[in-house]
């Protein structure tokens, strides 16, 4: 069982500062690894970096490729490594098509796509032989159930999830054929109970697509054959990724969704 520890890795997480990123990290450092936080958030992560005992909080807006570079650098330079990077940070846009701001459209892009984009441009260079960890490693995408099938009132956010899912497999086809000893693989969480899953209800019912929160509540909970998950049945799959036990699974998608996207 030594395959599911992580003990002697180090671990960067973007959007760490609560929800599934703040879940994740933990998961990872109760795990054994070494943990970076990055967020915007700075108080929050902070406190989070500060519950985990030996950890670090960096500030991260991961559409910006110089932050990328220099909490890279900082995981590097504190802890001696980047084994695991998680590209989570991750933002939502309820609209309908019709009604969707070029604004809002690109934002959603730029976050969900060009933001995981500059994550695993960065991981690979920092993991590939001689690079600055140079010790291959494991690049854990979330994407979305969104990221599979289309969803009312989504299309922005669908479209930037489908995105990070095929940027996943073109970047684990890429390292894969050049030999540099990194994983690529993708995430897709079902509706959990995290902020940015309130605010979709809440969104549902100021488009009055919905009476009330408690109706969209149950439809959404209907729509999960096991009910509604909890960030923890996002991390404990990330964790399974991040792990040697899945040293043979590279470009290939981890649907962590309580059966939303069968039924």
């Amino acid at each position: 069982m030594n395959e599911f520890r992580l003990d002697g890795k180090v671990a960067l997480v973007s959007g760490a500062a609560r929800g599934l990123g703040a879940a994740t990290a933990a998961t990872l450092a109760a795990g054994g690894a070494k943990v970076v936080i990055g967020d915007l958030l700075d108080d929050a992560g902070k406190a989070t970096a500060a519950s985990l005992g030996d950890a670090l909080y960096v500030h991260l807006d991961v559409t910006k490729e110089a932050d990328w570079e220099a909490a890279i650098a900082a995981a590097v330079k504190r802890f001696g490594g980047l084994d695991i990077e998680v590209n989570n940070a991750g933002v939502e846009t309820t609209s309908l098509l019709e009604n969707c701001t070029l604004e809002d459209f690109n934002f959603t892009m730029n976050v969900n796509v060009t933001g995981t984009f500059l994550g695993v441009k960065h991981a690979i260079r920092a993991m590939k032989p001689g690079g600055i960890a140079g010790r291959g490693g494991s690049i854990v995408n979330i994407s979305s159930v969104a990221g599979l099938k289309g969803s009312l009132a989504l299309g922005a956010y669908c479209a930037s999830k489908g995105g990070a899912r095929l940027l996943t497999k073109a970047a684990a086809v890429e390292c894969g054929r050049l030999n540099y000893g990194i994983r690529v693989n993708s995430v897709h969480p079902g509706m959990v109970n995290t902020e940015m899953g309130a605010k979709v209800l809440t969104d549902f019912l100021k488009l009055g697509l919905v009476p009330d929160v408690a109706t969209a509540e149950a439809a959404f909970e209907a729509a999960h054959l096991l009910g509604r998950g909890r960030p923890q049945d996002i991390a404990n799959g990330v964790f399974y990724l991040a792990s040697d036990a899945a040293k043979w699974i590279t470009g290939t998608e981890l649907v962590v969704d309580g059966g939303f996207a069968v039924a």
